[in-house]
């Protein structure tokens, strides 16, 4: 795994994705993205490595444009512009995420036995957590019963 830290594109399967990006027709690339999310999200088996990484980036890439979401991408994330990615790619990189941290994934295993797996899978959950907020607990009742 040629990974040189915890963020999104921060190994060369997903630095290799932003470069695709790049140098692909700006009104390609959401198509990219999406494909990559579509793949990972999908019924499978096992998710694999090279997988798992794209998808992270391409997830990275919708937070990015998700209001309270961060510039989420590196030096070596993409450098080109991207169109504004529609609305409905949030939940496709929920659930590629959702793939990503899962029993069923070789990326996750392989993070499972470096040091770093808890901030890896923290930066995940904080990805995922900008994408689909969890509802807080209600303290009062709106209505009584």
């Amino acid at each position: 795994m040629g990974t040189w830290d915890i963020g999104p594109f921060d190994n060369d399967t997903a630095a290799d994705f932003a470069g695709d990006l790049d140098e692909a027709a700006l009104e390609e690339r959401e198509a990219m993205i999406r494909g990559v999310l579509k793949r990972a999200a999908g019924p499978a088996d096992l998710l694999g490595i090279y997988d798992g990484e794209r998808a992270v980036g391409a997830a990275a890439l919708v937070v990015a444009q998700h209001p309270g979401g961060d510039r989420a991408c590196s030096n070596y994330g993409p450098s080109e512009p991207l169109p504004e990615l529609p609305a409905d790619l949030r939940m496709l990189a929920v659930g590629a995420l959702d793939q990503v941290v899962s029993n069923r994934s070789e990326l996750a295993e392989l993070w499972a036995e470096v040091a770093n797996w808890s901030k890896w899978r923290q930066d995940i959950t904080r990805l995922r957590a900008i994408l689909d907020p969890p509802i807080p607990p209600q303290e009062e009742a709106l209505f009584e019963i």
